[in-house]
């Protein structure tokens, strides 16, 4: 295929991955949480906001070390005592994290509609590999934050991946569940955004437009036969 071919990009983790490292976390740190009385809704909320603060503050540092790390400042940040052996868990844990059921018939869906398929993910090189096999479904690109040096929601992450995949706008489709990681910072450069509203959250009419599926049997009819 050449750069004319129309690409659709996705975000993998929680889009195409039920890669949900808070219902992951749980169970490893449970017993420590009762001990000192934390509610855990609030410390689970204090993680996924500790692991935003801590890919957007700046450039790529190892993701995995970011999973260990984040999960010990929020044990630290309520007073439960961390042991290394809980980020390690964690971190192999969501090596085996599954496919979204509807996913590999979508992905081979637009395939054969001439579509590309490339990955952006929050990940490194050797962690992503695990989810790309467990999909089944082979990319045209898959890309990284250890490739771009950037985090989403930065805008490196998004420089590397459209330099790679070198094509223009019109020609893009920018496919993901996550709101702040994705569907708000790509709406700058002029792409085609579809959001993978799994969980039924509020969006925003300052970001429109988008389109808004629930998963992604419905994606193939976003492209005809001919495309």
């Amino acid at each position: 295929m050449s750069n004319t071919s129309p690409i659709a990009t996705f975000d993998c983790y929680r889009t195409l991955i039920d890669f949900d490292l808070n219902r992951l976390a749980l169970p490893i740190v449970r017993d420590r949480l009762d001990e000192v009385g934390i509610d855990h809704d609030t410390f689970l909320d204090n993680l996924r906001v500790i692991r935003f603060y801590a890919v957007a503050q700046g450039p790529y540092t190892r993701y995995q070390d970011l999973v260990r790390l984040t999960l010990e400042k929020t044990m630290q940040l309520h007073g439960a005592r961390y042991e290394p052996e809980f980020g390690d868990r964690l971190v192999e844990e969501a090596k085996e994290l599954p496919v979204f059921p509807e996913v590999p018939e979508a992905l081979r869906k637009l395939k054969e509609k001439g579509v590309q398929l490339a990955i952006i993910s929050n990940s490194d090189r050797d962690f992503i590999t695990y989810h790309v096999d467990t999909i089944g479904v082979d990319f045209d690109y898959v890309v990284t934050a250890e490739d771009a040096g950037w985090y989403k929601p930065n805008d490196g992450a998004f420089e590397h991946l459209f330099k790679t995949i070198d094509r223009g706008p019109e020609l893009i489709t920018h496919v993901a569940q996550g709101w702040e990681y994705d569907i708000m910072p790509a709406k700058k450069y002029g792409v085609r955004r579809i959001w993978v509203n799994r969980y039924g959250f509020p969006g925003s009419d300052f970001y429109q437009p988008y389109h808004e599926i629930s998963d992604l049997s419905t994606l193939p009819d976003f492209w005809s036969a001919s495309e």
